[in-house]
C-alpha cells in the first residue's frame, strides 16, 4: 500500500503569529515539503491545481518537472488535474513530457475542481462540467494511445492528422486516477477505462466515500477489468499529531478555526467525528485509518493533507517525520497482512504497465540502437572526427 501527502497550496496567514508568506515563499516551501517527503521514505507527493487566490499551484507540471530532478524515489502526482478547463492536447503533451523527464515516476489524477469561476476564466461553462470531463478525457486517451488522431467533438476545434509529442514513455501512457467526492458519473468513467478512483474524503463522512467506492468497484468488474476487490482505490485524509493528543488538539485548533476552506464553520470536534480528520497521537491515527479497510475494502493509496491553513514549514516537516516513522510502517504492515493474495498491493507502476502492454501485444519491446539507422554512425564518432 502506498502512503503520501498532497498539498492544495494555500497561502494563509499563520493565526498564531500573524505572518503571511508571499507566493514565492509558499511555492518554495512546497518544493521543500516534497523533497523532505522523499527523504523520509513516503511513496507519493501530489499537488493540486488552482487558478485563484489564496492558492498558488497553477502549473502542476512545472513543479513536478522540477521535483523529478531533485527527488529520487517518490512518485510525483497531482491531487487534481483539471480535465474540464485544460485543453486535452496540452494535457497530453505536458504529462507525457513529465513522464519522460521523471522516467515514469509519476501519475496524475483527473478532476473537475471545486472552484466554479474557473470555468469562464478558461472559456467553459460550469453547467457542462460532466460532459466536458467525459469528452476531454476520451480525447486525451486517444492522443496518448494513437500516433495520428482525427477527431471532432463538441467542446474544441477538430483535429486532423494530429500527433501529440513527445510520445508516452515506452509507448505506454501514464496511470490515471479519477477524483470525485460526489459524482457517480466520474466513478463510472474510471471504471469504464479501468483507471484508478480516488475519493478525497476530507470534507465527507467515510460512509459516503464507501458508497462511491462500492459503486466504482461494481462497475469496474462490470466492464471486465477484474474482480471488484481488485479495482484500484485511493482515499484522502488529514491528520495532525503530537505525542500527547491534548497537545495536538491545542496546537492545531487555531489553524483549523482560520482555515480558508473549512474554517469558521463546524467545530474541529464535529469535523473529527464526521470526516477522516484526526487530531491526536500517532496511535490514534493508526487506530482510525487502520479501520478504513473495513468500510471500503483493501485499497492501494492513502493520501494526507498536512501543510494546510498556515502551518509553519518547520511544523509540516515535523509532521511528515512523525507520519513516516511512527504511523506509515504500522499501517503498511497491517494492510499487507490483511490483503488477499489476488488483490493488488499498490497501483500499477510504469514498469508494471509496460510489462502488461508487452504481454498483451499492444506495444513492441523497444531497444536502444548503437548507431544511427541512416548514417550508420555512433554519436561518439562525431566527437572524434
Amino acid at each position: 500500500m502506498q502512503f503520501g501527502i498532497f498539498t492544495v497550496g494555500d497561502v494563509t496567514t499563520d493565526p498564531t503569529t500573524g505572518r503571511t508568506p508571499d507566493d514565492t515563499e509558499r511555492v518554495r516551501n512546497m518544493l521543500t515539503i516534497a523533497e523532505h517527503a522523499d527523504q523520509a521514505g513516503l511513496d507519493v507527493f501530489a499537488t493540486g491545481e488552482h487558478h485563484n487566490p489564496p492558492f498558488v499551484p497553477s502549473s502542476p507540471t512545472t513543479m513536478l518537472g522540477y521535483l523529478a530532478g531533485t527527488t529520487k524515489n517518490i512518485i510525483l502526482s497531482t491531487a487534481t488535474t483539471l480535465i474540464t478547463t485544460n485543453d486535452p492536447v496540452r494535457l497530453a503533451e505536458e504529462y507525457a513530457m513529465l513522464q519522460v523527464i521523471s522516467d515514469g515516476r509519476m501519475d496524475l489524477m483527473m478532476g473537475r475542481g471545486n472552484t466554479g469561476p474557473v470555468y469562464p476564466w478558461f472559456g467553459q461553462d460550469i453547467r457542462q462540467g460532466i460532459p466536458l470531463a467525459i469528452e476531454n478525457y476520451a480525447l486525451l486517451r486517444r492522443l496518448w494511445e494513437e500516433e495520428v488522431v482525427d477527431w471532432q467533438g463538441k467542446f474544441r476545434t477538430p483535429l486532423q492528422g494530429f500527433t501529440s509529442t513527445p510520445r508516452p514513455l515506452d509507448g505506454v501512457p501514464p496511470f490515471v486516477w479519477h477524483g470525485s467526492i460526489r459524482s457517480p458519473e466520474i466513478a463510472e468513467q474510471a471504471a469504464y477505462y479501468g483507471d484508478g478512483f480516488l475519493h478525497n474524503a476530507i470534507f465527507w463522512p467515510l460512509e459516503h466515500a464507501a458508497q462511491m467506492v462500492k459503486f466504482y468497484r461494481e462497475r469496474y468488474e462490470h466492464y471486465g477489468h477484474g474482480q471488484a476487490d481488485q479495482a484500484i482505490v485511493g482515499l484522502g485524509g488529514q491528520v495532525f499529531m503530537n505525542a500527547r493528543s491534548q497537545d495536538a488538539v491545542r496546537e492545531f485548533r487555531p489553524y483549523f478555526d482560520n482555515a480558508p476552506v473549512y474554517g469558521h464553520g463546524p467545530s474541529m470536534e464535529d469535523f473529527m467525528r464526521d470526516t477522516p480528520l484526526t487530531v491526536g497521537s500517532p496511535q490514534q491515527v493508526i487506530d482510525r485509518y487502520g479501520k478504513f479497510r473495513d468500510q471500503v475494502g483493501h485499497y492501494q493509496r492513502q493520501m494526507f493533507l498536512m501543510d494546510h491553513a498556515g502551518l509553519p514549514l518547520k511544523t509540516v516537516l515535523e509532521q511528515i517525520d512523525i507520519l513516516a516513522t511512527e504511523v506509515v510502517p504500522v499501517l503498511r504492515a497491517e494492510a499487507e497482512s490483511a490483503r488477499p493474495a489476488h488483490v493488488p498491493a499498490n497501483p500499477p507502476s510504469h514498469a508494471d504497465r509496460v510489462a502488461a502492454a508487452l504481454a498483451a501485444g499492444t506495444v513492441r519491446e523497444q531497444t536502444v540502437t548503437a548507431t544511427d539507422e541512416y548514417t550508420g554512425l555512433r554519436a561518439e564518432d562525431s566527437l572524434s572526427s
